[in-house]
């Protein structure tokens, strides 16, 4: 005898179980409700999904049917759920129970369906299964299944999903807006089943399709502000920001458009998204750390340290923990949002990074005494061991920690306290001594293919080569440093005994061969160390120009202008040099030079724009020539009467 699609030959379970499984499942919806109501749902998650677990065993102990099937999917919508909001953390993987739940139904209603894939399985199951009674519960279960791909972030999936859904209830009614998100459109038009009073549902198909909305939105916006489509980030994320979430999701939403308007070139906007979302959630730091660095991008110093200090004293008193969810809804936006670039705009700041952005954010402002209080509270920190909670490469905020010593060095040194810097620097000395070759010699060194021969071996050469550079410039540094200290304690032999070191260190590194260029690899190294070189010669010159050795200073300031032809400072002292030795002529000539040099040096790498390391700002500012009214007139007045001796 033939049957009809939709009927079922084989043993149908007893009305007597099929109405305890449904009376279970109502009694279990019923008292979650209840333990939400009074503030224990997060208490009793755990025992009511293994219970809708064993319930679901129950109901596929016997072979499908299509008078359980309502009841069946009903049950894995509400098990499904308690499943995805168990855990506070996000959705992850299949939903396996949706794939079995489905092949149940093609079962029961005698179609096969083994060997296809999710997608292709909802597919064959809305457009080939008509029976009334599964039509509610089957868009329930669609909704869920969009949700779980929303979290893997298989959008086509869901709007392919959703336009099947559309179709399977209004063959005619499918459409897209025009000038609307396709897939906002798609949810957006998918009319919501009704909940049945005797297949009730632990949380609502209505508030899932809101959650579904404000996750499509959000989700499409990260993706665009990542691309690069900012208006377009712009208009989703503020989709978003007026859909159905937490107050925790709303705000993250906030320093998402906040970062999106930074992105755009418009602050005063961002400022406004970040302080909505601290208004909405006062935990949310990331906005707080956001708005620190717009205020930095609009030279507000005030505002910006104020805000780096509000943020180091939030980390304080409350440091950063993974929110657990709500209880009230067991399907939430947190649970199907978590991408790369949210986590990075997210990214919580370890109280050291701030406490060393405040630190260097002063420094840089001239706010010296703030500076080294900063600086000496952050290596507190380092000493008691917090380093090793704090990244220090990638997105963090921290340079390398002999950077940290020598830039604390500079803070000291401009507060006066000499000493204490000429001690911080010789910890950076003695602790980067061992690091260093006996003799660095730089060849040209390129970054291989990965695929060559020897790459790795290449690359790692590359590494080492980059480390010496490095620990070679802080060493000589920390000399340079205490050569300017030793200055201003009015120890002008110490100094030049401490320039010499730094200029002794310098001559242990062979820069490439004669008239070669470094590689672009090694070229930011290269150039800080020649810096170096030039700063401490002119240091040393200044020194020698103290101590009377006039010939030596003028050596020092030759060799310093061979180094950075041009150099305004090398030049002037030069200048002052050669008058001080009566070789008036040779001084009148660089003098006249000099006045029609470009104006000097502003703190960038020659030809490369690249700025330098911060700890030696102070070293530059230090060999600046003074400007000397009477030296400027007495050569003038050389050269007036060397012209009028020629007419």
């Amino acid at each position: 005898m033939k049957r009809r699609r939709g009927t079922y030959a084989g043993p149908e379970p007893e009305p007597g179980c099929l109405r305890a499984w449904a009376s279970h499942n109502r009694a279990l919806v019923g008292r979650w409700t209840t333990a939400r109501c009074s503030g224990e749902a997060r208490q009793v998650r755990r025992q009511h999904r293994d219970e809708f677990g064993e319930l679901l065993l129950s109901i596929r102990g016997l072979p499908a049917a299509l008078p359980t099937l309502p009841l069946e999917l009903t049950v894995l919508y509400n098990s499904l759920l308690f499943t995805a909001g168990g855990s506070d953390s996000a959705i992850k993987g299949e939903a396996e129970g949706i794939h079995q739940g489905l092949l149940r139904v093609l079962e029961a209603c005698e179609a096969c369906g083994r060997d296809l894939g999710t997608e292709e399985l909802w597919q064959k199951v809305l457009q080939e299964v008509t029976v009334e009674e599964l039509q509610a519960p089957l868009h329930h279960l669609g909704a869920l299944q969009a949700a779980w791909w929303l979290a893997a972030g298989r959008l086509g999936s869901v709007a392919s999903l959703f336009q099947l859904l559309s179709t399977a209830e209004d063959p005619e009614g499918a459409f897209c807006s025009g000038g609307q998100n396709k897939l906002l459109s798609l949810i957006k038009a998918w009319q919501v089943p009704a909940e049945g009073a005797s297949l009730p549902l632990v949380q609502s198909a209505k508030d899932l399709k809101e959650i579904l909305c404000t996750a499509a939105a959000f989700l499409q916006g990260l993706q665009e502000l990542e691309a690069g489509n900012f208006p377009t980030a712009l208009s989703l994320l503020q989709e978003a920001a007026g859909g159905f979430c937490s107050k925790k999701i709303l705000a993250q939403i906030y320093t998402c458009l906040g970062c999106c308007a930074q992105r755009m070139g418009k602050p005063q906007t961002a400022l406004q998204h970040l302080k909505r979302a601290l208004q909405v959630d006062f935990q949310c730091l990331p906005a707080l750390s956001h708005a620190a660095e717009v205020y930095h991008e609009l030279g507000e110093t005030d505002a910006e340290l104020q805000a780096l200090t509000l943020l180091y004293e939030a980390l304080g008193k409350h440091p950063p923990a993974a929110a657990s969810s709500s209880p009230y809804f067991l399907m939430q936006t947190e649970l199907l949002v978590h991408t790369p670039i949210l986590t990075s705009l997210l990214r919580h700041h370890h109280s050291s990074e701030v406490k060393y952005l405040l630190a260097q954010r002063c420094l840089q402002d001239r706010r010296v005494a703030d500076a080294v209080e900063h600086y000496l509270d952050f290596l507190s920190l380092l000493q008691e061991g917090l380093q090793q909670q704090v990244p220090l490469h990638g997105s963090s905020a921290l340079p390398r920690i002999p950077e940290v010593f020598l830039e604390a060095a500079s803070a000291l040194e401009q507060a006066g306290r000499h000493q204490d810097a000429i001690t911080m620097c010789e910890e950076v000395i003695s602790r980067t001594t061992d690091l260093i070759p006996r003799m660095l010699r730089v060849e040209r060194l390129e970054q291989p293919e990965c695929s060559s021969p020897g790459a790795e071996l290449a690359g790692g050469l590359l590494s080492q080569t980059k480390e010496s550079l490095c620990c070679l410039a802080w060493r000589a540094a920390g000399y340079l440093h205490q050569g300017w200290a030793r200055a201003k304690l009015g120890e002008s032999r110490e100094a030049v005994t401490q320039f010499s070191r730094c200029l002794s260190d310098l001559l242990h590194v062979q820069l490439y061969g004669s008239g070669v260029e470094p590689t672009e690899n090694l070229q930011a190294e290269v150039e800080v160390l020649q810096k170096i070189r030039l700063l401490s010669l002119i240091g040393r010159g200044m020194q020698f120009l103290e101590l009377g050795r006039h010939k030596e200073a003028l050596f020092d300031f030759q060799h310093s202008l061979q180094i950075s032809p041009g150099d305004p400072a090398a030049a002037s002292y030069l200048v002052q040099t050669l008058w001080k030795l009566n070789r008036k002529q040779e001084a009148a000539a660089q003098w006249q030079k000099l006045s029609q040099s470009s104006p000097g040096d502003d703190g960038q790498q020659p030809g490369q724009g690249r700025p330098l390391p911060l700890y030696l700002v102070s070293c530059l500012e230090q060999v600046m020539f003074p400007h000397n009214e009477t030296l400027a007139r007495s050569i003038q007045d050389y050269l007036g009467t060397a012209a009028q001796d020629i007419s």
